[in-house]
C-alpha cells in the first residue's frame, strides 16, 4: 500500500447546514482516497496508510448519534494497524477530533477548533497544521471560501515535504446537490497538477460562477427579462422594442487556454447549460 501522506482539514458551519473536507498530498489523486462527507451529518478525513472504510463506517456512528471523539475511539480500536492511521472527523454540532498514530510519518500531527479539526503527516512542520487552523478561523465567508483558505496557508506553510500533486474540495449539504437529487453541494479534484492547491482556487471560481446562487439569480431575470420583451415584440412589433439576445447567447467561458492560467473569456456561441 501506498501511504497516502498529506494535510487536510474537515469542518462544519451548522448555521448553513454544510460540512465538508480540503485537502492536498504528494499523491496521485487524493480526492479519491481522504476526503468523506454526509449532509445532515459531518466530515471525516482518513489519511497515512488511509483505512477508507473509516469514511463510510465512521458517519454511520455519526450518524447514530456518537462524538467525533467517540467516533475516532471505536475506529481505531477496532483496526489492528491504527497505529499508521490519521483521520479527522467533524460533526453538524460542530464537534472535532483528530487521530495520528505513533507510527505516521515526521512531522505528523493535529489540531482541533470550534467546528474544525486540521491534521497533517510528513509535512515539512507543525507550522502547516498552525497555518491552516488560523486561516480557517479568521476567514468569513461561506463554508468553501474558509476550506480553501486553510488549504492554500497549509501550502504556504511548507505542506507536504515531499512536494505536490494532487488536491480535493468537497462541501456537502442536504439537497445540496445538482438538481436538489442528492448532497455533493461542491465536489472538486485537481488529480495531478504541479500547483494543485493554485488549480483548486481557479476550478472553485468556475464553481462559483455556475452554481452559486447569485449567478443561477443572475441568470433567471435574464431569461425573464428577454421573456418579457419577446412578448411585449409579439403584442406591439419590433418598433421601438429592443431586441437582446437570449442570456445563453451572450458569453461563456472558452474552453481554450492553459490549464495553469485559466481560460480567456471570449464571445461564442450559445451553450446549452447540459451537465
Amino acid at each position: 500500500m501506498i501511504p497516502c501522506r498529506t494535510f487536510s482539514i474537515v469542518a462544519a458551519d451548522p448555521v448553513a447546514g454544510e460540512c465538508g473536507v480540503a485537502v492536498a498530498s504528494k499523491f496521485l489523486s487524493v480526492g479519491a482516497v481522504v476526503p468523506w462527507a454526509r449532509g445532515g451529518v459531518g466530515a471525516i478525513a482518513t489519511q497515512s496508510y488511509a483505512n477508507t472504510s473509516y469514511g463510510p463506517i465512521g458517519l454511520d456512528l455519526l450518524a447514530k448519534g456518537l462524538t467525533p471523539q467517540a467516533a475516532v475511539d471505536r475506529l481505531t480500536a477496532a483496526d489492528p494497524y491504527s497505529a499508521k492511521r490519521q483521520v479527522g472527523v467533524v460533526d453538524m454540532e460542530g464537534r472535532a477530533a483528530t487521530f495520528s498514530g505513533p507510527e505516521c510519518f515526521p512531522w505528523f500531527g493535529g489540531l482541533t477548533g470550534d467546528h474544525v479539526a486540521v491534521q497533517g503527516n510528513i509535512l515539512v512542520g507543525e507550522a502547516t497544521v498552525t497555518a491552516m487552523l488560523q486561516a480557517f478561523q479568521t476567514t468569513t465567508g461561506p463554508l468553501a471560501d474558509r476550506l480553501l483558505a486553510a488549504l492554500k496557508a497549509g501550502d504556504r506553510a511548507g505542506g507536504d515535504r515531499r512536494g505536490k500533486q494532487s488536491a480535493a474540495l468537497m462541501v456537502v449539504k442536504p439537497a445540496g446537490g445538482y438538481g436538489g437529487l442528492n448532497d455533493r453541494y461542491l465536489d472538486l479534484r485537481i488529480d495531478d497538477h504541479p500547483h494543485p492547491v493554485d488549480e483548486l482556487e481557479r476550478l472553485t471560481g468556475l464553481w462559483r460562477l455556475y452554481f452559486t446562487t447569485g449567478w443561477r439569480t443572475s441568470c433567471a431575470k435574464g431569461f425573464a427579462a428577454w421573456g418579457m420583451n419577446r412578448a411585449a415584440t409579439a403584442r406591439h412589433g419590433t418598433r421601438g422594442i429592443a431586441r437582446p439576445s437570449p442570456p445563453s447567447r451572450r458569453w461563456r467561458i472558452s474552453r481554450t487556454g492553459s490549464a495553469s492560467t485559466g481560460a480567456p473569456i471570449t464571445r461564442s456561441s450559445p451553450t446549452s447549460g447540459r451537465n
